[in-house]
């Protein structure tokens, strides 16, 4: 069985869930991938706040794998440093273009899990 089998379902949803709100896009020629975070985040402040309720969920996820508070407070810290960038006009539109706090969120959860498993 391989690892991917092997990984908790809270886990593979995060990883669909960040997928779709940070990669699920590429635009040919610049290699550029943005998901929904930069398209909602298009709508002032409250297409921010929508997606950080989505990365929000992502933490829960975290949290029902048991994912150390320490490591799911790093997550919120991401998940504030993207929503305060996303709030400043235009700046933030560039900056969801290339801070995946969704995908960085995820990897800590992977890490997190592949560090818990017998070797």
């Amino acid at each position: 069985m391989n690892d991917l089998e092997q990984a908790p379902k809270a886990l593979l949803r995060a990883q669909k869930l960040a997928n779709l709100a940070d990669a699920k896009i590429r635009i040919p020629v610049l290699g550029i991938r943005l998901g929904l975070d930069f398209i909602i985040g298009l709508i002032p402040v409250v297409g921010d706040m929508i997606m950080a309720g989505l990365s929000l969920s992502i933490v829960a996820m975290a949290k029902s794998m048991h994912v150390p508070r320490a490591l799911r407070m790093k997550m919120l810290w991401n998940i504030a440093l993207d929503f305060l960038l996303g709030v400043i006009p235009f700046i933030g539109d560039i900056a969801d273009l290339f801070y995946k706090s969704n995908l960085k969120n995820v990897r800590i959860m992977e890490e997190w899990w592949l560090e818990q498993k017998p070797r």
